[in-house]
């Protein structure tokens, strides 16, 4: 009887596993060929993005000359600031930001320009998180590398997108990323 038992719970833990594999490949069978070439071309398109002088200019000075409020910002404190808050605002109006608002088209549904530790330089609305140093949307640009994420709805924005990274390369280097989210309904139309 015992055993009997032990081999029903191997079985049913075995078929839950498997599900769950299933449907983590299902996930990532998201992207059909013509919407991963539409992908691939936005991708592009931000690289160019990344590469305005605008956006490595501040990435630069933020990197080399962060003020006292930036010094100061950590995720907890972030939480709690409220996208009304002048710091906050300033993010959303300040060049690298403008540029990025007359790039944005109907396909973006956010955008966020960090420098090299993570933290935001400019952004089209207020991110979810201060840093994403240790996310693989800014470590792989950090690496020189493009970085896409799976097709989910968005914490910040509520959108169902993926997300886009590519690196600020100032003379060949990464300096730092800039991260777009793309409207999947808007891609596929």
């Amino acid at each position: 009887m015992h055993m009997v038992s032990a081999r029903k719970l191997f079985a049913g833990s075995l078929l839950a596993a498997l599900l769950c594999c299933s449907q983590w490949a299902a996930a990532d069978a998201d992207i059909d060929p013509v919407l991963q070439a539409r992908v691939s071309a936005k991708i592009k398109e931000i690289q160019s993005w990344a590469a305005e002088p605008a956006i490595v200019a501040a990435v630069k000075e933020y990197n080399t000359a962060r003020s006292p409020q930036v010094a100061a910002m950590d995720q907890a404190k972030w939480a709690t600031t409220s996208v009304i808050d002048p710091f906050v605002r300033g993010l959303t109006k300040n060049p690298p930001a403008q540029l990025l608002k007359t790039k944005r088209g109907a396909v973006v549904s956010e955008a966020f320009l960090s420098g090299a530790d993570g933290g935001k330089v400019a952004f089209l609305g207020k991110t979810s998180s201060w840093s994403h140093k240790g996310k693989p949307k800014h470590d792989l640009p950090m690496g020189g590398k493009t970085w896409q994420g799976d097709i989910e709805v968005d914490q910040s924005s509520g959108l169902r997108q993926l997300q886009v990274a590519v690196p600020v390369l100032d003379g060949g280097k990464p300096i730092g990323s800039l991260v777009v989210g793309l409207g999947v309904h808007q891609l596929a139309n």
